[in-house]
């Protein structure tokens, strides 16, 4: 049996994605008008851009192949993406770097409807709670353990222990933000995150590490077909370069 990956994780779980909300159009144009300005002699609003993917083609000659190392000009096009299911922890290790993004995530003080109606059968608990799908995975020494079936069932059993203990809570009063205590850390929160494009690249070489958490590898995987759509010609290069290999701040 393989160790469970990144890509296998998204594929089990089921629950979890990203859709991008907003985008700048056209984005390697407006990387070409902004390295161009640096030295045009008149406003480049009356300079006529090349095509999409020529200006793609020209920010890898110009800008970034042989380590020329100019990102700044990729801080002008931004994409948003809404990310779902994902568990708790994923956001929270998702802001522990500085990566220049801005986060809304979902609140447990606000959404815990969720959690009762997995007490109250209307939920399945993995579609609140996130729990590793049974599988080999490995520790952060490279030690392999098997994660069972029933491993996977005990701990979904013990999520509708902690629905039922929160539903019970409210029914007699109590805030949502004190009975939020008495929830597992694997509960799912959804988040709104936007990056500029050298962000976006960077919390890639920060979180597609090989060596990193699995879940947050997920994400990556699920943020990689987005960002190439939209950059093709720009992403075919750091895909090349810097995906996966760890090579930091670009």
């Amino acid at each position: 049996m393989k160790p469970v990956k990144a890509k296998d994780l998204v594929e089990l779980d089921g629950h979890m994605g990203v859709v991008a909300l907003q985008k700048t159009p056209l984005p390697q144009t407006v990387i070409w008008q902004a390295g161009k300005n640096d030295y045009s002699e008149d406003p480049i609003h009356t300079k006529k851009p090349p095509n999409e993917t020529k200006s793609g083609e020209w920010v890898i000659e110009q800008l970034l192949a042989n380590d020329r190392g100019h990102w700044g000009p990729l801080e002008h096009p931004a994409i948003t993406f809404d990310c779902y299911g994902f568990v708790h922890n994923v956001p929270m290790q998702a802001r522990t770097h500085r990566v220049g993004v801005s986060f809304d995530v979902q609140s447990q003080r606000y959404t815990g409807r969720r959690v009762m109606k997995v007490a109250k059968g209307e939920l399945k608990p993995e579609e609140v709670f996130y729990v590793r799908p049974p599988g080999l995975y490995l520790d952060r020494k490279g030690h392999k353990y098997e994660w069972t079936h029933k491993d996977y069932q005990c701990e979904l059993c013990r999520c509708v222990e902690a629905s039922a203990h929160y539903s019970d809570g409210y029914e007699r009063g109590m805030a949502e933000e004190h009975l939020r205590d008495y929830l597992p850390q694997n509960i799912r929160q959804n988040f709104v995150v936007s990056f500029s494009l050298r962000a976006a690249l960077h919390f890639l070489d920060l979180r597609a590490k090989l060596d990193a958490q699995l879940e947050i590898q997920a994400l990556c995987e699920c943020m990689v077909p987005v960002i190439k759509d939209w950059v093709p010609e720009v992403f075919s290069y750091y895909e090349t370069k810097r995906l996966h290999k760890a090579r930091l701040s670009p």
